[in-house]
This record gives structure tokens, C-alpha cells and sequence, in this order.
């Protein structure tokens, strides 16, 4: 069975495409077979993922494989063209074998102003039926194709009607966080707008109209994983003591805000699960280091920052045993954090 694991904050800034790239190669790389969605029109993972540093790269990426991308996927839908929605023709990620992505595409954004017309219009206009259940019907219709085991959805960082359906539809979900104000500031938000979500997603699932269309809206059932602190300075292997506070602080407004929230609108595993999955009570999946240099050279060889070489790192010396220390302690991390999403989802 597979599970769908969407990675959102509207905070942009947070690492979501990173970690995405990151854990979807560690569960692969474990023996899972793995879906990552470049759902951000800026379309960062697909570079990321395919080596690419310009605009120019993914207009050839368009003009060779047309088809192969989020929104040309989801035309026949948005489009009414005359042909059902499939499954993407995904593109096998070099050097993991099961890791596979489904590319972005950066005119994405233009079904942003559809999608939020049908979604509250759609009990009245029978012609925007099919559009709020095309995008997790494309998404299950892929994961069958590979039976895949997860599918890593790369959100982009904002409140449209895009990231409210793929959301909505998740399995679960992660929150990629930054020790900052900003990100207590995102928390608060979060703590307000995603039972708005949930709510609505539940009456869309009763809509007989959404109900009954060809890609019909399912059942909202996402439940929190937990959240990942990101980019703190470390100091003799541990935070800093300024982005020490900032990471208790977040976990706090996790706790006291996010929490309450989410289980208002049965939106949380059992305790006992997240305990025997190792989590604790903030529901902090993992705190992660600033990448530093790592992730320049992450980006051009289009590998894992733990699974870097000492010769992709191209350093000598002591900045080497550095570089390859961190490295060593984002493995430990990456391996924590995949065998946390695999427990929890199980």
C-alpha cells in the first residue's frame, strides 16, 4: 500500500526540497520503491534531481518529453481535452535504483485560479466536477504504475488552491521547519489554516457532485508525522545556543498551538505509535544541521549530501574531515528520519 507523504510549510526557505530528495533516496535506497512530485512550479527538485541550473534546461526537458511533467499530465482535467488522466511516465533518478520523479512543470501555477474556482463552485458547476480529485488521482494512478511505496510530494510554499488539494488528499504530512521567528510565526499560521483545509476537504468529499465525477475527491484522511528543525549552526556538534532557543520555542508552539489543532480535526496518529516510532511528544522527526558547502556539492552531482564522496567534496585536509564528518552525522540523521516515516506509516 502506498503512502502518499506531502512536505509543506507556506514558509519558504525550509529545506522541503532538500529533504525531499534526501529521504526519497534513503527509503529507496533501502529497498523501497519510491515517487518524488516536484508539486513547486519553480520547479527546484526537478533540477536538483536531473543536474539542471537554468530555465533554458527545462524548456529542453519540455520539448523532449512533453508529456512527462506535472501539468501536462494533468491537461486532459484542467484542459477538458479529449483523454482520461494516467499515470506519468516518471523519470529513473541516476544512482538509486527505485527512486524515480515525477518532474515539475513551472506553468503549473497556471491551474492555480481554475482549481480555486472549482473547489467552491464545484456543487454548482457541473463542468469544474472533475478537477478537485484530478491531481491525487494522477498521483494514485503513478504510484500503481511503480508500485510505489511512498510518494514524496515537494510542495511550494504558499496557501493556493493547488497546495490546498494536494494537501487535503495526503496520507500524511511533514513540516520542514527553520529555528527563526518566522517559522514560530508559520506555526501559528499552520495552526489555523490546515483545519480550515481538513474541514473543507470533508465536505468536498461529501459533495455528491465531487463524489460522483470521473476523478472522483476521496475521504480526507492526513495524519502529521512531524516536523523537521533544519539549518541550525552547530557548535561542538550541537546547536548553537541561540538557534537552541529558537528550536525549543518551535517545538513548544508544536505542542501547545499545532497539536490541539490537528487533533481537533482527527488529524493525528495515536501516542502509542508515535512512541513506538521513537518520536517524542513535540513530534520532532529529526534536527538537521545547516548543509554548508555540502549542498554545492550535493546540487552538482546530484547525490545526497550523505552519500557523498571525499572526491565530490573536493576539499583536502582538515576542512575535508570536516565536510566528511557533517556528512557522516546527515547520514545518521536521513537513516533516523527514514526509518521514523517508515515506521509511522505502516
Amino acid at each position: 500500500m502506498t503512502a502518499k507523504v506531502s512536505l509543506f510549510n507556506h514558509k519558504g526557505g525550509v529545506s522541503k526540497t532538500t529533504t525531499t530528495f534526501n529521504l526519497g533516496w534513503m527509503l529507496a535506497s533501502e529497498g523501497a520503491s519510491v515517487v518524488i512530485v516536484d508539486a513547486d512550479p519553480q520547479c527546484n527538485l526537478t533540477g536538483m534531481v536531473l543536474g539542471y541550473r537554468g530555465p533554458t534546461e527545462l524548456e529542453q526537458l519540455y520539448e523532449r518529453h512533453p508529456d512527462r511533467n506535472i501539468r501536462a499530465a494533468l491537461a486532459p482535467a484542467f484542459e477538458s481535452q479529449p483523454r482520461a488522466v494516467e499515470a506519468v511516465d516518471c523519470m529513473d533518478v541516476a544512482g538509486c535504483e527505485g527512486l524515480r520523479l515525477l518532474p515539475g512543470h513551472v506553468g503549473l501555477a497556471e491551474y492555480e485560479v481554475t482549481l480555486g474556482i472549482a473547489q467552491e463552485l464545484s456543487g454548482s458547476i457541473q463542468t469544474l466536477r472533475n478537477l478537485p480529485g484530478a491531481i491525487t488521482w494522477l498521483l494514485d494512478k503513478t504510484a500503481e504504475r511503480y508500485d510505489a511505496d511512498f510518494v514524496l510530494v515537494d510542495m511550494s510554499p504558499g496557501l493556493g488552491a493547488i497546495n490546498q488539494n494536494l494537501f487535503a488528499t495526503s496520507d500524511y504530512f511533514i513540516v520542514p521547519t527553520n529555528p527563526d521567528f518566522f517559522s514560530v510565526m508559520a506555526i501559528d499560521s499552520l495552526s489555523n489554516i490546515i483545519p480550515r483545509w481538513q474541514q473543507w476537504a470533508r465536505r468536498a468529499a461529501d459533495n455528491p457532485i465531487l463524489r460522483d465525477a470521473a476523478y472522483p475527491f476521496p475521504e480526507p484522511h492526513s495524519k502529521f508525522l512531524g516536523t523537521i528543525i533544519q539549518k541550525y549552526r552547530p557548535r561542538s556538534g550541537a546547536p548553537s545556543r541561540a538557534f537552541a532557543e529558537w528550536i525549543l520555542e518551535i517545538q513548544d508552539r508544536i505542542s501547545s498551538k499545532l497539536l490541539p489543532a490537528l487533533k481537533g480535526e482527527d488529524m493525528l496518529l495515536d501516542d502509542a505509535h508515535y512512541r513506538r516510532c521513537g518520536v517524542n511528544q513535540d513530534l520532532t522527526l529529526g534536527v538537521v544541521a545547516d548543509f554548508n558547502s555540502l549542498i554545492a556539492a550535493s546540487q552538482t552531482h546530484q547525490t545526497p549530501i550523505y552519500a557523498l564522496t571525499a572526491e565530490q567534496i573536493n576539499q583536502v585536509g582538515m576542512v575535508l574531515q570536516k565536510s566528511e564528518e557533517s556528512r557522516d552525522e546527515f547520514l545518521r540523521v536521513f537513516q533516523e528520519l527514514g526509518e521514523r516515516t517508515r515506521c509511522l506509516t505502516r
